[in-house]
């Protein structure tokens, strides 16, 4: 042994070169394997068969090492010395590139969420500081299964041994509005609520009077649903979409505003896609008793609770999400080189910083290239901005649907765009964008097993679109629109406003069900057995769940206010509701007795949240009239209120009659008589006043209505300064009218 150690050390600089070299190698070659052992899933057997080689090629070099120690031949030591360190040069940059590719797409597996919550106060307030607000009492939202509405907001008071006085609400539409009306000077609400809320009516519009004195932020470990299995089987993916300032995917807040379901048969490679329109109606699952509302507000609760929520509405399993920022798809789609869309219309929307002005993106109509802004701006349109813009650049159809359709374009441009990628650089760049921009639930290797569903794709797709070898079949979800009131009496919980909702026709998600189950392998596909065709009809794709359903909306709570009694009883009747009634006294000259002027709980609720229904019901008035309020005495209600008996006329000034006549405006024959100087009932101490009246005094006006008053009264005197004034003329042949045009005086 030490003759062969002596023999392979007679030269010491070529032994130790050499074991520098196998040792450069061993690591290069250990690190290697370790490399494509991690892309599991990829070419199974391909990958046993690299590692072996690499084995191989390590014992060969190891070899060949002990060879040139043994002979001493330079030439063959010079080739064996640049054949290695090349060797050793492109194995580790093979490894390398596998490592980076790996740690990038672990990047977007993330198992844990981020949670960000802010202290918040009007803008006014010179308070900067939590340390500085003294003992102001502060809101917070009144739901323990929300980590930073209420769960994050208590650990800051806690562990900063605040002793403010908590007030809880029910809703973050509370929370703001006790903030706008200084019922409070300090709540805390997600940091990203800005955005959370822009398109929330009722709380939009206080967010530019607030600012953030402090923010805290956590991470909570993401429930891993998936098992790090290979995906050959059909699966569902949920894409929700991401808001935020900033390009990292960290600093944006969930809010639910695009949300797309798409079903994939790696079998057939058929691929089903259905966009969720934001403002749909249907039942949350983290709310108490799965209280039905805006399916954007799941959101408030993290992605947990947007899955278990479409989970339930579409009646499939969600193996997959995926979190998109929108501010990220700029950077996506400019990696690629720009995608090919043909784009529905012409529009012009807000580029991805929310600016107008110098900053618009305009949109042409037809099929051409987008850019990253112009991509962004087809996924968020929603609105018709011609306004802003000028005729032509947007249309009055657009709404969420739309919203949804131009995302699944974006979508499929895309899709179509990422086979072309020739460069390394640009596989980069797009993992770079990828990695900072989306999140999923996936684990590394369930990614990296797309790898055999892209190269089948791939194969097949030589010289066509992909989106034409997927099979893309879009869904719709028809539907209806109600504006709702936000409230359950059940659990006191909501927003107490009346939002607008869009209801899915319960067909139409049946249809859609369906058609994604049959995509699965759940269901079998129906079989057409009949075709019809005619030349001189024009053929056109049936879109699954789109169409009008015969179904009847959803039944909301009147309001009964300004109604009589009895319709409220027919209603509690007739929906078999407990019918409470408080019979009150008005002092309103505009209620009338039996009118219903209160009710709980509110109306345009869903009478799903129900329980009963109270009325206030006005039993008796007492008005009091003053010279801006007049009660109607032409009401049978009213005949026995005082303001509404006959005055006592007699012994008063004719004016006083006249200015009780206009004053109620009745329908009562006036029959008037009046007295001059030649007339028996002539009295000079009476002139100008009413001497009789037929009907008598405190009788009830109302059963004067379409009767006939008698009044007589003696003429007054006109006025000795006017008649003297030497500009009067009385006209000749006429009768001076000293009360023209009196309402009611025959």
């Amino acid at each position: 042994m030490k003759k062969i150690l002596a023999r392979l050390m007679s030269n010491k600089y070529k032994f130790y070169t050499n074991l520098i070299l196998i040792i450069l190698l061993t690591a290069v070659n250990v690190h290697l394997i370790y490399s494509i052992l991690l892309l599991s899933g990829i070419e199974n057997v391909l990958r046993v068969v690299v590692v072996i080689i690499i084995i191989l090629m390590w014992m060969l070099f190891l070899w060949l090492s002990i060879r040139t120690l043994v002979k001493h031949k330079k030439i063959k030591y010079n080739l064996f010395l640049i054949t290695s360190l090349i060797y050793i040069v492109i194995s580790f940059l093979i490894s390398f590139n596998l490592t980076k590719i790996y740690s990038k797409l672990s990047n977007v597996s993330n198992v844990y969420t981020n949670y960000s919550t802010s202290l918040v106060t009007n803008i006014e307030n010179e308070v900067n500081s939590i340390d500085k607000i003294g003992d102001s009492p502060i809101g917070i939202l009144n739901d323990e299964n929300i980590i930073d509405g209420y769960q994050l907001p208590k650990e800051i008071i806690e562990t900063s041994k605040m002793t403010n006085e908590i007030i809880y609400y029910d809703s973050y539409a509370q929370l703001f509005e006790a903030l706008d009306n200084k019922d409070i000077e300090y709540i805390f609400v997600p940091t990203n609520y800005r955005i959370m809320f822009q398109t929330v009516e009722g709380i939009n519009e206080m967010l530019d009077k607030t600012k953030i004195i402090y923010t805290k932020e956590k991470q909570v470990s993401r429930k891993i649903t998936s098992k790090g299995k290979i995906i050959d089987k059909p699966f569902t993916i949920l894409l929700m979409g991401v808001d935020s300032k900033y390009e990292d995917i960290s600093s944006g807040t969930f809010n639910g505003d695009a949300l797309m379901v798409l079903t994939f048969n790696p079998t057939t490679l058929n691929t089903t896609i259905v966009s969720i329109p934001r403002d749909s109606y249907v039942p949350i699952s983290c709310f108490n008793g799965k209280r039905k509302n805006k399916i954007t507000h799941a959101a408030w609760y993290g992605e947990d609770c947007m899955i278990l929520t479409i989970e339930n509405f579409l009646d499939i399993d969600i193996d997959y999400f995926f979190k998109i920022n929108f501010k990220g798809v700029v950077k996506l789609v400019d990696t690629l080189g720009g995608i090919e869309v043909n784009v529905p219309y012409s529009f012009c929307e807000q580029d991805s910083n929310r600016k107008w002005g110098k900053n618009t993106v305009y949109v042409k109509k037809g099929k051409q290239t987008l850019n990253g802004e112009q991509a962004l701006a087809l996924s968020r349109n929603r609105n018709n901005n011609s306004h802003r813009c000028g005729s032509g650049w947007g249309i009055s159809e657009v709404d969420d649907f739309t919203r949804g359709q131009n995302q699944q374009l974006v979508i499929k441009g895309l899709i179509n765009k990422i086979k072309s990628i020739k460069k390394i650089d640009t596989v980069y760049e797009l993992l770079d964008a990828v990695s900072i921009n989306m999140e999923t639930n996936m684990q590394t290797s369930e990614i990296l097993s797309f790898y055999n569903i892209g190269k089948d794709v791939l194969d097949k797709s030589r010289g066509m679109k992909v989106d034409e070898i997927l099979g893309f079949q879009r869904l719709y979800l028809s539907g209806y629109t109600k504006h709702i009131m936000d409230y359950s009496a059940f659990d006191n919980q909501g927003m107490r406003m009346t939002l607008y909702n869009f209801i899915p026709y319960k067909g139409s998600i049946k249809d859609v069900s369906e058609a994604m189950k049959i995509n699965l392998g759940l269901k079998p596909k129906e079989i057409i057995k009949t075709l019809k065709f005619s030349v001189n009809d024009p053929y056109e794709e049936k879109v699954i769940g789109k169409g009008y359903y015969n179904e009847t909306g959803i039944p909301l709570l009147p309001n009964f206010i300004g109604q009589q009694e009895i319709k409220a009883v027919e209603y509690a009747n007739k929906y078999n509701f407990k019918l409470n009634i408080n019979y009150i006294t008005s002092d309103n000259p505009a209620h009338v007795v039996g009118q219903i002027v209160a009710q709980t709980p509110y109306a345009d609720m869903d009478i799903s949240y129900v329980k009963d229904i109270t009325i206030d019901v006005v039993e008796t008035l007492d008005i009091i009239e003053t010279p801006d309020v007049t009660l109607n005495c032409s009401l049978e209600e009213n005949k026995e209120h005082s303001s509404c008996l006959l005055p006592d006329f007699v012994g008063k000034d004719y004016s006083y009659f006249i200015d009780w006549l206009n004053k109620h405006k009745l329908s009562i024959s006036i029959n008037e008589e009046k007295i001059t100087e030649d007339d028996p009932e002539y009295s000079e101490e009476n002139i100008g006043k009413v001497i009789y009246q037929d009907k008598k005094a405190k009788m009830s006006i109302f059963d004067l209505i379409d009767d006939s008053l008698h009044i007589k009264y003696i003429e007054p005197v006109i006025d000795e300064v006017e008649t003297t004034n030497p500009d009067y003329q009385e006209q000749p042949g006429e009768e001076e009218d000293l009360f023209p045009d009196i309402p009611g005086i025959e």
